[in-house]
């Protein structure tokens, strides 16, 4: 028999002990002093607390603040490496959506000793990392120096990524893996877009793959981040009847008019807008139109998640903090931390061809008993501590669940390197 994952030693002796004690009582001849006196009983930990590994060891590089903090406001300035974690601007709007790099590089300068559960540290010496951090703010990048390609500022953010790329290829840590163990964070869909492919072997963190050839990134080697949410988490969601409180059906607000597969939000507005229950409303991520989000998401049953520009958006997690239970119309969706979450136990899944159907959606969702909906959302409030970005992290918080994701990555990435140091003809299976 293949056991799904894994057990710790206190689970198994205490699975064992459980056989023993039973099998003893099934024969009415449970006298464990006189039989079995080289047994004792200790207090065992809980089953949750098996040992975790150590800490991922990861080096960053020190690399000019203008590459990351620098960027986010005109008041740090001056050259070199920053020396402190400065605060991350309240209501940033979409800067905040991509942030994820800032908050992966202010984890590894907490302090070496750091909190409980931290899954990594920092190392000042290169040769005891496992992977290496590169903090460059590629996404916020992206976001001030010209969105637009055809936007002149978009030379900036060029500029930029060929000094990281030129700084790279000086590296012989760099040199020595191929950029196999250094970690690039790239949020944002059109994050490092101009030299993105000549980074593809190193462990990109990315939302999805929708704008990403299979040459680029993959499951295999990259890690999944979830978005930031940008509505406020609901920490005091606690009401008598939390089903009854919520008396909006499906709540959906957001960008109508978006590309690839997010052509099916404007199909879904024309089926569902002014439907009993609905709310579904176009905006910006506006200071004022985030709060609307926020108290629309705290009372809706549903939240509806179809795909953006690329298969994910914000909004999922956005209905994650907000513990509504999630309604994911998109075909071609990767999720974050998928190795440890189930989302079917806290969302609803649909195909495009699904979703168009006309009342076939909407009908599902009014089907959902009281009791089915309570334990989604009973789920969400257990999870939705893993989707939370925060300064000084916290044990199982995001950006932990991150690094456990890049050290699962360490044996693909020994491997690879093992073999190309061997390997006479290079790939010679392909």
């Amino acid at each position: 028999m293949e056991f799904p994952r894994m057990l710790c030693k206190s689970q198994i002796t205490i699975i064992t002990l459980s056989v023993v004690i039973l099998l003893y009582l099934f024969f009415e001849t449970l006298d464990l002093k006189s039989h079995l006196p080289i047994f004792t009983f200790p207090n065992y930990p809980s089953l949750s607390a098996c040992a975790r590994p150590p800490p991922l060891r990861v080096y960053m590089y020190d690399l000019d603040r203008r590459f990351n903090f620098g960027m986010m406001n005109a008041g740090i300035s001056g050259g070199g490496p920053p020396s402190e974690v400065p605060p991350f601007p309240e209501r940033s709007g979409i800067k905040r959506q991509h942030s994820m790099e800032y908050w992966m590089m202010a984890s590894l300068m907490y302090g070496a000793g750091g909190v409980e559960g931290m899954e990594a540290v920092r190392v000042s010496v290169p040769e005891e990392a496992e992977v290496f951090f590169v903090p460059f703010f590629s996404s916020l990048s992206v976001n001030i120096h010209g969105r637009n390609m055809t936007d002149p500022a978009t030379e900036e953010d060029r500029k930029l990524q060929f000094d990281i790329l030129e700084f790279l290829r000086n590296s012989k840590y760099y040199q020595r893996s191929g950029g196999r163990d250094h970690v690039i964070p790239m949020q944002h869909p059109n994050a490092f877009r101009f030299y993105r492919d000549q980074v593809n072997a190193s462990i990109l963190i990315v939302v999805d793959f929708g704008r990403y050839p299979r040459s680029l990134s993959s499951l295999s080697k990259d890690v999944v981040t979830p978005y930031v949410h940008v509505v406020d988490s609901f920490l005091d969601d606690d009401p008598a009847d939390p089903f009854e409180s919520r008396t909006t059906l499906l709540f959906f607000r957001g960008g109508t008019i978006r590309k690839a597969g997010g052509v099916v939000r404007l199909q879904l507005a024309k089926i569902l807008t002014g439907k009993e229950g609905v709310h579904f409303e176009h905006s910006t991520a506006s200071g004022e139109g985030i709060r609307a989000s926020t108290e629309g998401m705290h009372s809706s049953k549903f939240c509806l998640h179809p795909a953006g520009d690329t298969p994910s958006s914000c909004r999922l997690f956005d209905a994650i903090a907000s513990h509504c239970v999630p309604v994911i119309v998109s075909d071609y969706i990767e999720l974050p931390f998928e190795d440890q979450i189930d989302y079917r136990s806290f969302s609803l899944f649909f195909s495009v061809e699904e979703a168009l159907r006309p009342d076939y959606l909407l009908g599902h969702l009014r089907q959902i008993k009281k009791e089915r909906w309570l334990e989604k959302w009973n789920a969400l409030k257990n999870v939705a501590h893993h989707f939370e970005f925060q300064y000084p992290p916290k044990k199982d918080d995001a950006i932990n669940m991150l690094w456990r994701q890049v050290r699962n990555k360490l044996p693909t990435i020994r491997r690879a390197m093992h073999r190309d140091r061997r390997l006479k003809v290079s790939d010679w299976w392909r």
